[in-house]
């Protein structure tokens, strides 16, 4: 595919537009998650967030830039600097206030993220010796989320509302976090990866595996495999006799990111989420099918600020952060003209609202809500021409860090 003159005029507009964005939203303590206003102040946006500094930081490293490339690491410093006694790293840090707030049942993902982040800068020398520096945060925030994995299946089981979709009701044992878990288990060298991706498609994807063995997992998928309508994407959780089938789009494309997912099981999810039109009119709606106010999963809680409604925040709105990590599964998976057809598309969106690299878009109107300057859409579109100009891979096998004091099996105790 040739790009036109416009097409290349407006990706490098974005490019430098996304840069822009994440100089100005720089603090002495790390990357804020939003532009400075009374808005983002009043709902804490300005803090350093754990997920959201961990996939800026990603972005930051690809930018080319000098200044964006030396600061990635700051807002991860920052979050390990308020970690749990624990282990946990927090859901945000607000540097004003000195307080770390950790959610209401608790924020899993974020000490994912940061242990991902940590890893890609390290595996660049962004700072040199950041793996060392941060060796005892690291061993820490390993141990509490190996606290937290079921000893048959090696999957993380987690609350529901405890992850980036953290007003949804996924519970159990859920996708986006377990492919999370399955990279950290790749990059950190623990045990028990395979058990981990045997179980992660035994129990997400059931109709393509045989029968389970476990009889915990028997039972488990024995409700699935009566219920389920959907066949084509990994369900979005799998919990004691209910599950996920809205299709969870961040989910089913860090399964591919992540490798969790087989090719096969790779072109699969692409083929159905590229079928469902997730990526329509731009990349990319969070869910196939939302949760609506008459169904057994929803929560009252989903309709705090009138927020997720149908087609509307984690529940069917656009997020073009998630395009990102969509374009660089497709660029993954070979699929490099869809890739670039979706990058233009993403920069469209990242214009939506006057360059307001909007928080999310409705995903029927396309209305852009949310926050305004969100940091993380501007570092995901970053991320996303990486991969596909220059090919330049976050999920690579590259990134793997080598530690001689952690053993196979275990991570030592703090």
């Amino acid at each position: 595919m040739t790009r036109t003159a416009d097409e290349s005029l407006l990706l490098a507009d974005c490019r430098a537009r996304a840069v822009d964005l994440l100089k100005r939203n720089l603090t002495q303590d790390g990357i804020a998650a939003a532009a400075d206003n009374a808005h983002s102040q009043h709902r804490r946006y300005t803090a350093v967030f754990g997920r959201d500094a961990a996939i800026c930081a990603i972005g930051m490293a690809l930018s080319g830039d000098e200044l964006l490339e030396r600061e990635a690491a700051r807002g991860l410093e920052t979050l390990a600097a308020h970690q749990a006694p624990n282990g946990q790293i927090p859901k945000f840090v607000d540097p004003a206030r000195e307080e770390a707030d950790f959610w209401y049942v608790g924020c899993i993902d974020s000490t994912l993220w940061w242990l991902i982040a940590v890893a890609f800068l390290d595996s660049r020398g962004l700072p040199e010796g950041l793996g060392r520096r941060l060796e005892r945060q690291i061993d820490r925030a390993l141990n509490w989320l190996l606290a937290q994995e079921h000893q048959r299946f090696f999957l993380l089981q987690q609350n529901e509302a405890s992850d980036w979709a953290d007003i949804m009701p996924r519970s159990g044992f859920v996708l986006y976090t377990n492919a999370l878990w399955y990279r950290v288990k790749q990059l950190f060298g623990l045990a028990d990866r395979d058990a981990t991706r045997s179980s992660f498609n035994a129990l997400f994807h059931p109709f393509s595996a045989a029968l389970a063995e476990y009889r915990r997992a028997r039972l488990l998928t024995d409700y699935v495999l009566k219920q389920a309508r959907s066949r084509d994407l990994y369900l979005s959780f799998v919990n004691f006799s209910f599950f996920g089938e809205e299709g969870d789009v961040f989910g089913n494309v860090l399964a591919v990111l992540s490798g969790a997912a087989a090719p096969a099981a790779a072109r699969r999810t692409l083929d159905a989420l590229l079928a469902a039109r997730v990526h329509e009119r731009y990349p990319v709606r969070v869910v196939v099918a939302p949760i609506r106010e008459a169904s057994p999963l929803w929560r009252p809680y989903m309709a705090r600020h009138r927020q997720n409604f149908a087609w509307q925040y984690h529940n069917g709105g656009i997020w073009p952060v998630v395009g990102g990590f969509w374009i660089a599964a497709l660029a993954r998976s070979g699929r490099r003209t869809e890739a670039k057809l979706e990058l233009v598309k993403l920069a469209h969106a990242c214009r939506e609202g006057g360059w307001a690299f909007a928080e999310w878009l409705h995903g029927r109107t396309f209305a852009a809500s949310g926050m305004v300057g969100q940091s993380w859409n501007a570092a995901a579109y970053l991320m996303a021409e990486r991969v596909v100009l220059d090919g330049d891979d976050p999920f690579g096998p590259e990134q793997t860090m080598s530690r001689s004091d952690r053993s196979e099996r275990a991570v030592m105790a703090f």
